[in-house]
């Protein structure tokens, strides 16, 4: 089965049409090439870091605006929209697992096309104001909804101090390495397990070279709760997309220079506790303290060789109702390295390595914190905008032998082959 998949692979890889034309809003609005910011779309260079720093504009953003004849009008010649798309071809070992009745599906072999399907857009509104966005039309095979995940206000020199403040709907996750930007399918895991991933809230922005500080506030819930108001009286027509009274608060300082860039990272705030049965799928009555403590490193050597790597420690405090004066804390890293070869040629190695700790042996699906694989990633660029994917991820840990359906139930390698375009 493997050899016919990777001679299928490889006839479809070599058939491409090498003449695809594809061209992004932010290249479109300055009549640049993608490689100015990109040391290989998505993964930033120093320049795209610069331009993202300076509220996603270049100097001459003035040039890419209407002329209105008004000066307190700043509208972009055309409506700055990018779309995003991509298409695998996979085989698994994971499989889709009940945890609570040990129901599975046994497929293993996947088409995934659509695998995702985005649009993003973002302008410069005055001298000082951005707003960016990107919304999700498909997903992972469901279609018929449209999910907006990126969507923020960037304020450059806040009251003309050396304060820039962000306030929107974004990942926590991004003052580190941004997932968006990653040359990899697979994901930087430790963050998506430790809840770090998108929420919304405002981070405030300050330092001086190579200094950075950031700080920030957030509901602690994601993106997708919310109530209605109603305590005021009969139809009022608002939504409270915090569920609770708790926040959570975190920052980072870091320190950068040409060739390397280090920081610090940590966050605290309450988070709803759990019970253990029903495989720790059951909602607790209480909220116990979490908190996350890591670091971060990456250096860069002449823009072609690039190396990262994040630490986290997570505190989630007496996280289950049913185990009172029990705190659980569990930890993990990923590493990894990207090799820009050449125009054409990208190749990647990420490592997600996680310790459950003091959830191994709860029988919930906390257990299945634990994860230790190695992926290796092959990126050919028929265009700057649209490049091939062939990726294989290993696992090292063995599947679990004990009677619950939670933990690490069947192996979760895979290999993949697809698409990733951006126009």
């Amino acid at each position: 089965m493997i050899r016919i998949f990777f001679l299928l692979a490889t006839v479809i890889f070599l058939s491409l049409p090498k003449d695809l034309l594809a061209i992004p809003a932010f290249a479109r609005q300055y009549k640049v090439s993608c490689n100015t910011c990109h040391a290989a779309y998505p993964k930033l260079n120093s320049y795209g870091e610069q331009f993202a720093d300076d509220n996603y504009r270049m100097a001459n953003w003035r040039d890419t605006i209407t002329d209105t004849g008004d000066g307190m009008l700043a509208l972009p010649k055309f409506v700055p929209i990018s779309i995003r798309a991509m298409a695998y071809t996979q085989i698994r070992e994971g499989k889709y697992l009940d945890p609570v009745t040990g129901d599975k599906a046994s497929s293993d072999t996947d088409f995934q096309a659509p695998y995702m399907i985005k649009i993003l857009s973002s302008a410069p509104l005055s001298e000082r104001i951005s707003f960016y966005f990107y919304a999700i039309l498909a997903e992972k095979g469901e279609n018929g909804t449209v999910i907006v995940e990126d969507a923020w206000f960037s304020y450059n020199r806040v009251f003309n101090l050396p304060l820039d403040m962000m306030i929107g709907q974004f990942q926590i996750s991004d003052l580190m390495f941004p997932r968006e930007l990653r040359l990899t399918f697979q994901d930087y895991m430790i963050y998506r397990m430790s809840g770090i991933t998108y929420d919304r809230g405002i981070i405030l922005s300050t330092g001086f070279e190579p200094i950075s500080l950031e700080l920030g506030a957030v509901n602690g819930n994601g993106i997708e709760e919310n109530l209605k108001i109603n305590s005021p009286g009969y139809k009022r027509p608002d939504h409270m997309f915090d569920t609770d009274r708790k926040k959570m608060f975190f920052g980072r300082t870091g320190i950068d220079f040409s060739i390397f860039s280090a920081g610090i990272f940590g966050l605290y705030g309450k988070h709803k506790t759990k019970l253990t049965t029903k495989a720790g799928t059951d909602s607790g009555k209480k909220y116990t303290d979490k908190k996350i403590y890591g670091f971060d490193f990456s250096s860069n050597i002449n823009e072609q060789i690039f190396f990262f790597f994040q630490y986290l420690y997570n505190d989630w405090g007496e996280y289950f109702d049913n185990l009172p004066g029990k705190n659980f804390s569990w930890w993990g890293v990923f590493a990894g390295i990207d090799y820009i070869y050449s125009d054409k040629v990208v190749l990647s190695l990420l490592y997600n390595y996680a310790d459950a700790g003091d959830f191994d042996g709860t029988s919930t699906i906390y257990e299945g914190i634990n994860i230790n694989t190695v992926t290796g990633t092959f990126s050919y660029y028929f265009m700057r905008n649209v490049k091939g994917v062939i990726e294989v991820t290993y696992d090292f840990l063995s599947k679990d032998n004990d009677p619950d359906f939670v933990g690490h139930e069947t192996k979760e390698g895979y290999i993949l082959i697809g698409f990733d375009a951006a126009f």
